[in-house]
């Protein structure tokens, strides 16, 4: 994994936004309606060309495919072809088609999510109906070769390229368990299904991200709120699942992004990451990328005066932030990454966004976002490493 040698380096979370008739596509496909995935295809490539063309010029040195790819993405109609034992039903009277619908802060501030625009809600629940498996071998074969093939189209070479699976205790959001007697037997199993998919990546040659908003983002998914020393072996379970799922990949490969969600709400249920930032140092990662730019937690950058970043480790803390349409000063930006590579060391920064920008802010205000980002990392850079520091791709 790339560091930041003799300049801060710049990523972001994951997902992004294709041009408008992929945006259409990917409404259509949340909506529900039916979709012909072959016919969408040159659809998606055109997508995965532009968002890495976009983010290249943007200033950002270590990319993403965006995961234009996942059309469909959370529940059967995407994970049904990757993953045996799982089936959709009927939802039952008052209950939510997956977790995040069902949450502390969605009952105390119920008029305001009344209102909120939100796309529809499926009317079936994903639930695991028999014994778990990885099916998805073509799938993520596919995935893998068009975006080597878009990288070679857009005619860019960026410093690093990585791609985002979800972790076993997101997926757990999506897929109620009907089948298995015990959750740790469910996380372990679904565990054991997605290694399949994590190695794929990294044997392709790219780092995996492994996304896990749900180690600090199921504290409020459980309602009434448990106590905190309950959750956090609610959560250890969750860490040692994935622990066993990334077991024989090199930690250099692998990063590890947490986030309390991407909606646009009051976040005021938000866990603290002072209760879980011990636990997500222990996954088996070669960096971290956390939430450090939203008003809910930025002021979270003063837990790194106490706690140590270990040994060769990274941190990507978000810079630039998903959770507003107001585009970032560079001086703020460069404020932040410069707070952060004084306390944990400027070649263990990798300057990132809190969150992926794809459908939480519009992809003009995205890109805009994008550019000072590497603009305040230049920035940045020239504070650290001195005036002649070399700040160019």
């Amino acid at each position: 994994m790339k560091r930041s040698v003799n300049r801060i380096l710049t990523t972001h979370a994951g997902r992004l936004d294709g041009p408008p008739e992929y945006r259409q596509a990917m409404v259509s496909a949340m909506s529900g309606k039916p979709l012909d995935l072959e016919s969408l295809r040159p659809v998606v490539r055109n997508a995965m060309v532009d968002v890495i063309r976009r983010q290249c010029e943007a200033g950002i040195d270590v990319v993403s495919d965006g995961e234009v790819g996942k059309i469909g993405f959370g529940g059967l109609s995407y994970y049904g072809r990757r993953l045996s034992g799982l089936s959709n039903r009927k939802l039952k009277q008052d209950e939510p088609a997956f977790m995040a619908l069902e949450t502390g802060e969605r009952i105390e501030f119920a008029d305001f999510y009344k209102e909120l625009p939100f796309l529809q809600a499926p009317a079936e629940r994903t639930v695991v109906s028999g014994p778990l498996s990885y099916i998805g071998q073509e799938e993520i074969r596919q995935d893998l070769a068009m975006f080597r093939a878009s990288l070679a189209e857009a005619g860019k070479e960026p410093e690093e390229t990585f791609v985002c699976v979800l972790a076993p205790g997101w997926l757990e959001h999506f897929f109620l368990n009907e089948y298995y007697s015990s959750d740790e037997d469910y996380l372990f199993a679904l565990a054991d299904a997605m290694k399949h998919e994590y190695k794929a990546v990294v044997e392709a040659g790219f780092v995996l991200q492994i996304d896990d908003p749900a180690l600090p983002d199921t504290y409020d998914m459980i309602v009434p709120t448990p106590e905190i020393a309950a959750y956090r072996k609610f959560a250890e379970v969750r860490v040692e699942a994935l622990n066993d799922a990334l077991k024989g990949l090199p930690e250099d490969r692998v990063r590890y992004h947490i986030c309390w969600g991407s909606w646009h709400g009051p976040h005021s249920h938000d866990l603290p990451l002072e209760h879980v930032i011990d636990l997500m140092l222990k996954i088996h990662a070669g960096a971290y990328s956390v939430e450090a730019a939203n008003p809910r937690h930025e002021h979270e950058w003063k837990l790194w005066q106490q706690v140590k970043l270990p040994e060769g480790k990274i941190l990507i803390p978000g810079v630039v932030t998903h959770h507003t349409n107001v585009v970032e000063h560079p001086e703020v930006v460069a404020d932040r990454i410069v707070r952060y590579a004084n306390l944990v060391g400027r070649e263990n920064v990798i300057a990132g966004t809190d969150c992926g920008m794809g459908y939480r802010v519009h992809p003009q205000i995205a890109w805009a976002k994008f550019k000072v980002l590497a603009e305040g990392a230049a920035l940045a850079s020239r504070q650290l490493w001195g005036a002649r520091t070399n700040v160019a791709r």
